[in-house]
């Protein structure tokens, strides 16, 4: 996929011109301050190129599902105070998105605004004209920088386009095609998949588009029990996704030689804090669930890890938020971080992933490719059409 980016602009192009950037600010929030500021960082390289340029900057993002109405303790106002400590520039927040024109008109080269959350509007998620037609007023231009939104057909990431041109890639959109496609499309062998999470038929398109290239594929967490119950082995209580079984089967039976499943387990009666942990191996007793993969598992799945040209990876191994549960998502983020030194090309996605390599210490910086989306992620994998990047897809 061609896509029109910055890099095809040049100064004139920015200079002086209010640049709408579209940028995924959906972070989590606890009393009043960001938790966790991975999707911000991200897009500082887009925002310090664009205010290097001269440009003036308005930034539009969501942040969680308010349903069309105005949630305070959704507001977009403390990521505007954190993205400004991060940028080191002051942020102008607008709370108001409607009465933002004359603050905007106003603006001088390199001032650098963040728009209310844009899911306050009911008109955002409709992919009402009116909105879309509000949003592209306060741009000359529109970059979209927002991979984890590109799925969604909304304002602020499709409709823009029918009222604001040029429309080009962001500096991260950029890198998560490019590296995205590569491990789609041409990976660099040999290329081990692992994916974990808790339903087979969230990743049934990333199975579909990944095992025929991949030269293994370790799967773990919930999805694994329904692998292992199509092979006829006993998962007590633990996690089913009935509806998939049959695509289950029919992976086994092409793919049956590339995928590696769990041999052992650790098993618990509940999933709670301070639950008796047990290990078994095989099959899981009726009563028990699985809450994670066992050491032997754990140490297969890392041998695996050595010598590979890719591994992407995507899904917890287990219940990694609560001690104990943890150990095998813990020790798959160690030991990326390890083939990343070695030169193995590495590539996570989605949220709990990033969740995952963060409590084991690991930083973004430490693996090739981050991520930014879950869903999307998961949608361009399995070679979906993404309303967010078709707007910026170069013509043929």
């Amino acid at each position: 996929m061609r896509l029109r980016t910055l890099r095809n602009l040049n100064a004139a192009d920015l200079e002086g011109k209010r640049v709408l950037v579209r940028v995924d600010y959906n972070v989590p929030l606890e009393d009043g301050q960001v938790k966790d500021d991975t999707r911000i960082r991200a897009s500082l390289p887009t925002l310090q190129f664009l205010l290097d340029k001269g440009a003036i900057v308005v930034l539009a993002s969501h942040l969680g599902r308010p349903k069309g109405k105005v949630v305070p303790e959704l507001s977009l106002k403390p990521v505007a105070d954190h993205l400004s400590m991060l940028i080191g520039r002051p942020v102008t927040f607008i709370p108001d998105i409607p009465s933002g024109a004359e603050q905007i008109q106003q603006a001088k080269p390199r001032d650098l605004f963040l728009l209310e959350n844009t899911r306050f509007y009911p008109g955002e998620r409709s992919n009402d004209p009116e909105f879309a037609k509000l949003l592209a007023s306060y741009g000359d231009l529109f970059v979209n920088d927002a991979f984890g939104t590109a799925h969604r057909a909304h304002a602020s990431t499709y409709g823009v386009a029918s009222y604001l041109q040029p429309c080009v890639a962001g500096l991260l959109v950029e890198r998560e095609v490019r590296y995205l496609t590569e491990i789609r499309d041409h990976p660099k062998k040999p290329y081990t998949v692992i994916l974990g999470g808790a339903k087979v038929s969230d990743k049934i398109g990333v199975l579909e588009a990944l095992l025929p290239k991949a030269d293994r594929c370790l799967i773990g967490g919930g999805m694994a029990y329904t692998f292992l119950k199509a092979q006829g082995k006993a998962i007590g209580d633990s996690l089913l996704d009935e509806e998939s079984i049959s695509h289950v089967e029919r992976f086994l039976q092409t793919f049956g030689d590339r995928i590696v499943l769990p041999e052992d387990h650790v098993i618990a009666k509940e999933v709670r804090p301070q639950e008796p942990l047990e290990i078994v191996e095989e099959e899981i007793p009726e009563g028990y669930r699985g809450v994670d993969i066992g050491p032997k598992t754990i140490a297969k799945f890392v041998s695996l890890m050595e010598g590979n040209g890719t591994v992407f990876w995507n899904g917890p191994m287990g219940v990694f938020e609560i001690p104990g549960m943890d150990q095998g998502t813990l020790e798959i983020a160690r030991k990326l971080r390890q083939v990343t030194q070695s030169g193995t090309i590495t590539v996570t996605g989605g949220g709990d992933t990033v969740r995952a390599l963060h409590a084991a210490g690991v930083s973004d910086e430490e693996i090739t490719h981050v991520s930014t989306g879950g869903g999307a992620t998961l949608e361009f994998l399995a070679g979906k059409s993404l309303p967010g990047l078709e707007i910026l897809k170069e013509e043929e």
